[in-house]
């Protein structure tokens, strides 16, 4: 049976979103929808620009909501109201009662809810999971998970100038995501953010050291105004330690385990899909591999693994990292 999306926003970062749906069997893009009715083109798909208009004239078996934050939990309940499951963009929402409710309406509707969490299928980032799990490095006791460069992010999302709050609601909260993924659940933070470039309004720059149930420490670490060359983005730098080794993800793709047994080093870079250009393609893989997920989720009735209950966890450790950063204290 074909499935039918509906795409909700064609911004910046929809048309990978777009492309990749294509790419999936069994999936077809049968309505798109744009406040902008001139973004809101798709090949074969059906444009409306209200998605209200859209959800009650066509038969969907699903919508991808691709649009800014403040819009999710009015177009998350609708999508449920319909009875129509949806993978929502992150951030997932502005506080932890809108995400809560989004939660709630899916579940009393019984309808599945996944957030766009893509970091934890970026092929690098599942190749050091991969090493944590199998105990080559032994117990994790220590990661460093890093995002920093100087690439210019505002001349495609211009409206981040603005945005009160910045480098940890964009990236931040992937990398908290992936520390989670890494290292499990967190029972204290600490979080110290600066304002590196005087032309944005929020905070570009966020440390934030990590207590994890499981005993282990880690370090997260954003920031959008580090000048260095070559420029790494859109690279995530890992370094896992565990008991019995450690494991390293470098720039260029490149990851070193090393420890008891004799350190050695793969590439862990990802093709570069259809649609897709370098250095963009890790991310856009990584769209189409969530997406894939998704799918198989949806045709045999298992739970996305960044579900919206999931994603509870991580948005806690992003406003928790807010109110640590403005009262100094550790929560």
């Amino acid at each position: 049976m074909t499935l039918r999306a509906g795409v909700i926003g064609c911004g910046f970062f929809a048309h990978n979103h777009l492309a990749a749906w294509e790419m999936l069997d069994g999936v077809t893009v049968a309505a798109v929808c744009d406040l902008d009715p001139a973004k809101a083109q798709w090949p074969g798909a059906v444009s409306y620009a209200d998605a209200a208009t859209m959800l009650a004239n066509e038969r969907l078996d699903f919508v991808d909501v691709i649009t800014t934050v403040d819009s999710h939990r009015a177009l998350v309940e609708l999508a449920a109201s319909h009875g129509v499951a949806v993978i929502c963009q992150k951030p997932f929402a502005l506080d932890l009662a809108d995400a809560e409710a989004m939660v709630a309406a899916c579940a009393a509707a019984a309808v599945p809810l996944m957030v766009h969490e893509n970091f934890r299928w970026q092929a690098p980032l599942v190749a050091v999971r991969d090493v944590i799990a199998n105990g080559e490095i032994g117990e994790p006791t220590y990661g460093r998970i890093q995002f920093r460069h100087g690439y210019d992010i505002y001349s495609g999302q211009p409206y981040l100038r603005t945005e009160p709050r910045l480098a940890i609601m964009d990236v931040g909260v992937h990398l908290l995501d992936v520390a989670r993924f890494y290292l499990g659940r967190v029972t204290r933070l600490h979080c110290r953010t600066q304002r590196i470039n005087p032309e944005v309004a929020g905070e570009d720059a966020a440390t934030i050291t990590l207590d994890h149930e499981s005993g282990a420490v880690s370090l997260v670490d954003v920031s959008f105004f580090t000048k260095r060359h070559p420029d790494p983005f859109p690279e995530t730098i890992v370094r896992i330690e565990g008991t019995a080794g450690t494991v390293e993800l470098r720039g260029g793709y490149e990851m070193r385990v090393s420890g008891n047994r004799p350190a050695h080093q793969t590439r862990v870079e990802p093709e570069v899909p259809p649609f897709g250009a370098k250095p963009w393609h890790v991310v856009q893989d990584s769209v189409l591999n969530i997406q894939r997920h998704w799918i198989d989720c949806l045709r045999t009735g298992g739970a996305p693994a960044t579900s919206g209950a999931d994603n509870l966890e991580t948005l806690d450790l992003v406003f928790k990292a807010y109110r640590s950063a403005e009262t100094g204290r550790a929560l």
